[in-house]
């Protein structure tokens, strides 16, 4: 699994909003890493922040 698909998986079964450390420290993903992942993740329109510098899963 690379990190995307952890990083979209971690999203995935996180029952509340997540910050981009909290994803590091979790999958153990460099944070820089996880900052990359998630800038793509922002443009492919699949996360959403419902409050400031926390993430989640669009829901459809």
């Amino acid at each position: 699994m690379d990190n995307y698909d952890a990083i979209l998986d971690f999203f995935s079964k996180s029952e509340k909003p997540v910050s981009a450390g909290q994803i590091a420290t979790a999958t153990g993903i460099d944070r820089k890493e996880v900052d990359k992942v998630m800038t793509k993740l922002k443009k492919e329109e699949k996360i959403v922040s419902p409050k400031v510098c926390y993430w989640e899963l669009k829901r459809v």
